[in-house]
């Protein structure tokens, strides 16, 4: 009769989908009989579910630590599974792991594969061999996945899960391989319309996260469990490509599908954008749209260069109701007054509405520039003559290579007696026209590249023309915080001096568009006296 012996089960799955009723049957039921088989006593049983052997360290698993943790206080005899990979599937780490119950007088059973040994090196060897092939298997099923879960959203269709806010899973008839009414991820209309508010807040008025939890909270918007949009969920939903229609499983992204886009490309590529100036403090970006002051961040001070600040003052005499004042100051002048000779400061309520009218004035001028105009007369002639030039350089490129060919078929003529021209010529011949190709090649590899940047910047000014159409359409009626945000994107600096002196200095990215509000020489500078250009150019 075999000996009782006192047994630890381990049962693991690794995905919770395996798990029945809360319960691992299969490997609890093999275990139950083999120790029913043996004589053996069953005093312990540990579930591990949804719990990778591969992905999860043993230090890591509470269940492997509880055991090892009884196995030092000799609480049982045998730990039992039903297959060794149910202990892990780490060649770096499960053999040894193993061995260590092994040395520590606990024998180590498989109900499939006996008793795992260390009598001698083959032992050693077989056990090694053992975990070895399964970490191999883990990764060839992790490639597998990873592969089918790639063209499954490249299909157009949800790997799985909890679908994100704004999309809702309904079946629609497809069926699987085994006959079953599958869901088909689509756009839940009333959540979009959320997603899409708060990227209008977080791009076109500079709501941050903690911001935008607030206003849901406040506007009485709840997330699917009734609770607030935490802060950490918003910034995933503006990091999350999918609201631009995009599938995403790891490195592989589909291509765009219409019907599941909640967001424009350009407005999650322009969030994107402000999240990463607002983390490296871009100056195009503003930290806090909020407060008083429109160009709070802007400001330069004109004679010096230092960065005007925002400062208040109040009148003492009037204590029941005192009047703040707010200013632009210069604390350079403040602490240097003898090497600053501009102003201390400068009203931000005349200071904002000289720009505010500035920008007025040009969104209206820009309504009226058509969308042919945008690129100079110098960048199309320039691009008509790179298009040429390449042409031209394609057609000597094919001639050469003709002639080159003909020089070739004269070498097995002249090998056989019949050629007209000598071997030492027909070398030359063959050496110069290789250089000419060579040349050649290179021509055309310029001319492209030229032609590649002088399209990409016409793409881009084509964009930004789009952007500032957008903006000359909402500036005029939105609110101080829209304002701010754009203004930040589209000025670099202003500088103020002496009686309001003031001096403009675009994005590099709108220098096109200073060409066609206050002409060449400005744009060449890089800057435009605005109120006394303006008034020129808009009468």
């Amino acid at each position: 009769m075999n000996e009782q012996k006192r047994v630890y089960c381990l049962y693991r799955v690794s995905t919770l989908g395996q798990v029945e009723k809360d319960d691992i049957p299969m490997q609890k039921q093999c275990c139950h009989e083999f120790c029913e088989k043996n004589g053996w006593e069953i005093i312990k049983e540990f579930s591990e579910k949804g719990v990778s052997g591969f992905k999860v360290s043993a230090q890591d698993r509470d269940a492997i630590q509880e055991i090892k943790s009884h196995a030092l206080q000799g609480k049982f005899d045998v730990l039992l599974v039903f297959m060794f990979d149910r202990l892990g599937r780490r060649d770096d780490e499960t053999p040894f792991v193993v061995e260590w119950f092994s040395k520590n007088g606990i024998e180590v059973w498989s109900t499939q594969e006996g008793q795992q040994r260390f009598d001698n090196h083959v032992d050693k060897l077989m056990n090694y061999l053992r975990f070895w092939q399964a970490s191999g298997e883990s990764e060839k099923t992790s490639i597998r996945t990873k592969t089918r879960l790639g063209q499954i959203v490249q299909e157009g269709r949800f790997r799985g899960g909890t679908p994100p806010y704004g999309y809702r899973l309904e079946k629609q008839g497809r069926m699987s391989k085994k006959n079953h009414e599958v869901n088909e991820i689509m756009v839940d209309q009333d959540e979009a319309r959320l997603v899409q508010l708060i990227f209008q807040k977080y791009v076109h008025e500079g709501y941050g996260a903690q911001r935008l939890s607030r206003y849901l909270l406040e506007q009485g918007y709840r997330n699917r469990k009734g609770a607030n949009f935490a802060n950490t969920t918003i910034v995933k939903m503006l990091k999350n490509i999918m609201y631009t229609g995009v599938l995403r499983s790891g490195e592989t992204q589909s291509e765009v599908f219409p019907h599941l886009q909640i967001v424009k490309p350009e407005l999650f590529e322009r969030a994107q954008a402000i999240m990463e100036g607002r983390t490296q403090q871009h100056s195009d970006v503003p930290l806090n749209s909020k407060g008083q002051a429109l160009l709070s961040g802007l400001v330069y001070c004109a004679h010096c260069g230092s960065k005007l600040v925002l400062t208040t003052s109040g009148d003492s005499r009037e204590r029941a109701n005192p009047r703040v004042r707010l200013r632009y100051g210069c604390h350079y002048k403040v602490r240097h007054p003898h090497e600053c000779d501009g102003q201390s400061g400068y009203g931000v309520t005349k200071l904002d509405s000289l720009i505010d009218n500035m920008m007025t004035l040009l969104f209206a001028q820009t309504k009226n520039i058509p969308r042919g105009e945008i690129l100079s007369q110098q960048r199309w002639r320039e691009l008509g003559e790179r298009n040429a030039a390449l042409g031209q350089t394609k057609k000597l490129l094919d001639a050469k290579q003709r002639e080159l060919d003909s020089y070739k078929t004269e070498v097995y003529k002249s090998l056989s007696g019949e050629g007209r021209f000598a071997p030492e010529l027909l070398n030359e011949l063959i050496a110069s026209s290789k250089a000419e190709i060579e040349t050649f090649i290179a021509q055309v590899a310029t001319y492209k590249a030229e032609i590649a940047d002088l399209e990409g910047e016409s793409n881009r000014l084509q964009k930004d023309y789009d952007t500032m159409i957008s903006w000359a359409h909402i500036y005029a009626t939105a609110s101080r915080e829209q304002k701010k945000m754009i203004l930040f994107q589209l000025i670099h600096r202003i500088e103020v001096g002496r009686d309001y002196k003031i001096n403009v200095q675009f994005n590099i990215s709108y220098r096109q568009y200073q060409e066609l509000f206050f002409g060449a020489e400005h744009a060449k500078n890089g800057d435009a006296n605005a109120p006394e250009i303006l008034a020129q150019k808009l009468g």
